[in-house]
């Protein structure tokens, strides 16, 4: 049975589906149940718990089991070292495993289907059993999955919520309320021309980061090769972007027909405006149907058999079908050779024929949205980070293209922001206080409903007397500050932290009063009447900025007033690291071959896959304020240094720069990676000491000899003291026998001695890493 997919954005779905069981019955109308079952991980997490073993345990063990579809126990057990190992060697651990080996592959739980709608003709009863969701009486659900319910007899249908139209339908309302303010007219996006200049140059410098179908790096890679300059390109963007077109042939053919490098041919004067459009090529299943229609005399009903019989490559069908073909198209003063010329060209190309009316309706969807973001960029990319704001992984990749797009990110601001992002002054967008995590959207939508009511709040002991504490806690006013959303409520975030106990104190006594009606004599007026306050606690300093940055990651995901790698920055420099822009935009192409290059970043995310050759190959992406790169770590690298490559780390990788072809990009193959107390120690060549003799004191002499004498073992930097005494300044080498080891620890130390005024490492750059040759 055939089934119908329709996408429709996410805010509406519902309605439709409710319009759906309104027109035809409620009673005929429902949707799908799924069945969940114990998946690999999901059953060792299970039956962990069951054994009440404790969560790290647990957690160890199903974190050794790779995230792959089709993973099993088996499988995980084959090919992961360490989980063989344990399961060797550990009775716990094996038991575990042997007993989530038995239930691997049950039924766990029924769930809904996410769209899959049955419309019945008669009563659902007719046809399967039904159930309803625990606290859901409103909706039906069968018991049936989407195969049981196609083996029923019903039509299932998809309504789809897809997020780009939601995406498109928020940016559209963000531009007309601003138009309707300034009297301009309305943003129709279905009016815009198809043959918009800025759009066809956005889509020509492949600056397709959120544009729908158009934003894999394969994908880009396809657009700086065709480069597109009319409509009809990008649907044939996206029915050329699928593995038959791209292993064919296909593609290279279309690109080098397109720039004039290969003459367009068509194999029939009468095929010349069926295939002109496509410079010849047969791309689409409408073409293979219009060439029989137009050459052999098919009906539109004939020419769909025909379209069918070749995508399942019968070949008594074919060979019926050919015959058909070349008789129809004999008749009409066509060759007998050129027609069987003709349809072995449709036969090869219908394996690789895509539905042109479906790539038609995403190449408008796509096109909407590189338009969206050519001209209204702010209110665009406000809307693509509102539609993911739950998923902090794609946040921080939308994040770093308003950053390269010169978009301005505003911190969230409790009397500015709003639940989602929005565009403030131009160029600039306001973070979203939905993306805080540990937030929920109650407790924000009721901070931002009592803002527009009685308007700003003027500190924190104004927003927790006016904010209900049974939709705010602790632990949400905690990350909130955290994240930097309540920074207008005070002088700094450590402040805000420690006046919260007061303020949290005086909104209790306050609602306390409220309910019993005591803020003046008589009960009357209590809305009016603003209650004694607390003298606030007194200004602290503001917490260092990794306390800072740290708490912004943890509620937010992203570093947004700083970045680690700012405290390192100029040791980074004097080791001759090259900053990861300078790499993406000079660093490999086919002419310079591989090079040798020193990078250093913090680590923001690392995914493994299976080696084709065995191990686990590392996909690390670095960040180092200026750019951001996805280096590859081989199998064997990666097990000598995986104990180094966690996130949130800041690693010096080495390594070979080249151009991979397949992918056309720049590619770091890792040869060596070192932490940043292994770079201290392989780099640095000179400690040196600042000391005011003025403040010295001779039990700070002895606090430094033992502090040197802990760090001596397996030293090789040598340790200077650049004394500044009343009279004279002298720079003093100590002997040999002192060298240490610039360890994280010795410095923190150091730094805390008296008269010690700063702490300082001297580097040796790497001459061999070929820094400047790529600027």
């Amino acid at each position: 049975m055939p089934d119908f997919d329709i996408d429709f954005c996410m805010e509406g779905r519902d309605r439709v589906i409710d319009y759906v069981a309104q027109r035809y019955g409620r009673d005929r109308v429902s949707q799908i149940a799924t069945h969940g079952t114990m998946a690999a991980k999901a059953v060792v997490r299970d039956v962990g718990r069951v054994l009440g073993h404790p969560y790290g345990f647990v957690d160890r063990i199903a974190k050794l089991i790779p995230f792959e579809i089709g993973m099993t126990l088996d499988k995980a057990i084959e090919r992961e070292a360490e989980l063989r190992r344990l399961y060797e060697n550990d009775q716990e651990v094996r038991a575990l495993l042997e007993l989530a080996r038995k239930l691997e592959g049950l039924a766990r739980n029924v769930g809904k289907h996410a769209g899959g709608v049955v419309i019945a003709p008669s009563e659902l009863t007719d046809f399967s059993p039904l159930y309803r969701e625990q606290g859901d009486d409103s909706s039906l659900i069968t018991q049936f999955d989407k195969d049981d319910v196609e083996a029923a007899g019903l039509v299932k249908f998809d309504f789809l919520g897809l997020r780009t139209l939601t995406i498109i339908d928020w940016a559209v309302q963000t531009l007309n309320e601003r138009r309707r303010a300034t009297g301009e007219p309305q943003l129709d996006i279905t009016a815009i021309p198809l043959v918009d200049r800025e759009a066809f140059d956005l889509l020509k410098r492949h600056q397709t980061t959120a544009v729908f179908q158009l934003e894999s790096s394969g994908m880009k890679d396809l657009i700086r090769r065709l480069q597109p300059d009319c409509f009809e390109d990008i649907v044939a963007l996206v029915a050329l972007f699928r593995p038959g077109p791209l292993q064919s042939g296909m593609v290279d053919d279309f690109i080098d027909r397109k720039h004039g490098r290969a003459r367009i041919e068509y194999p029939h004067p009468a095929l010349a405006t069926i295939l002109k459009p496509t410079y010849g090529v047969i791309l689409y299943q409408e073409q293979v149907m219009q060439i029989a229609q137009v050459l052999a005399g098919y009906t539109l009903g004939g020419a769909d058999l025909l379209r069918r019989a070749m995508g399942k490559k019968k070949p008594e069908e074919m060979a019926k079908q050919r015959e058909i073909f070349v008789n129809g198209s004999v008749e009409r003063e066509v060759e007998p050779e050129t027609a069987s010329y003709i349809f072995d060209l449709m036969e090869k190309f219908a394996g690789y024929g895509f539905n042109k009316s479906h790539s038609a309706a995403y190449a408008l969807v796509s096109y909407q949205t590189a338009w969206l973001k050519a001209h209204y960029p702010a209110a665009f990319m406000a809307a693509v980070l509102s539609s993911d704001m739950d998923k902090t992984d794609k946040v921080v990749v939308f994040i770093e293209e308003c950053r390269c797009m010169g978009l301005k990110l505003a911190p969230p601001d409790i009397n500015q922001s709003e639940y989602r992002f929005t565009v403030g002054a131009p160029g600039e967008i306001l973070y979203g206080l939905g993306a805080i995590k540990g937030v929920g959207e109650a407790a924000i939508e009721h901070l931002v409903e009592e803002r527009r009511r009685a308007g700003p709040y003027r500190d924190l002991f104004d927003l927790c007397r006016r904010a209900d504490l049974h939709k705010l806690n602790r632990r949400v006013l905690d990350a909130l500050i955290r994240s930097g959303a309540f920074d207008a409520l005070g002088p700094n975030r450590a402040t805000l932290d420690k006046r919260l106990p007061d303020a949290l104190q005086l909104a209790e006594q306050h609602s306390r009063n409220d309910a019993a009606g005591q803020n003046d004599l008589f009960g009357l007026a209590a809305a009016e009447k603003t209650p004694a306050r607390l003298t606030p606690a007194a200004e602290v300093a503001e917490w260092d900025d990794e306390r800072r940055l740290h708490g912004e990651k943890e509620t937010l995901g992203i570093y947004l007033t700083g970045h680690p790698i700012h405290r390192v920055a100029e040791e980074l420099a004097a080791i001759n690291v090259t900053p990861l822009r300078t790499v993406m935009e000079n660093g490999g192409s086919r002419r310079n071959g591989n090079r040798q290059v020193l990078i250093a970043g913090l680590v923001v995310s690392v995914r493994t896959r299976n080696a084709n050759r065995g191990g686990r190959i590392a996909f690390v992406m670095l960040d180092d304020a200026s750019g951001r790169l996805e280096i590859r770590v081989f199998p064997e690298t990666y097990e000598r240094y995986r104990a180094l490559i966690k996130e949130d780390e800041i690693l010096v990788v080495q390594g070979a720069l080249g151009w991979d072809e397949f992918n056309q990009t720049t590619r770091l193959n890792v040869e060596r990676v070192l932490d940043l107390g292994s770079a201290r120690a392989e780099y640095a060549r000179r400690l040196v000491l600042k000391i005011d003799g003025g403040r010295l004191a001779p039990e700070t002499l002895r606090q430094l000899a033992q502090l040197l004498i802990e760090y001596r073992s397996e030293g090789r930097c040598a340790v200077w003291a650049d004394y500044l005494g009343s009279s004279a300044r002298v720079e003093l080498a100590f002997g040999s026998n002192w060298q240490v080891r610039p360890d994280a620890g010795l410095l923190d130390r150091l730094r805390e001695l008296p008269g010690v005024e700063a702490v300082r490492l001297g580097y040796e750059a790497q001459p061999s890493m070929e820094r400047n040759s790529l600027a």
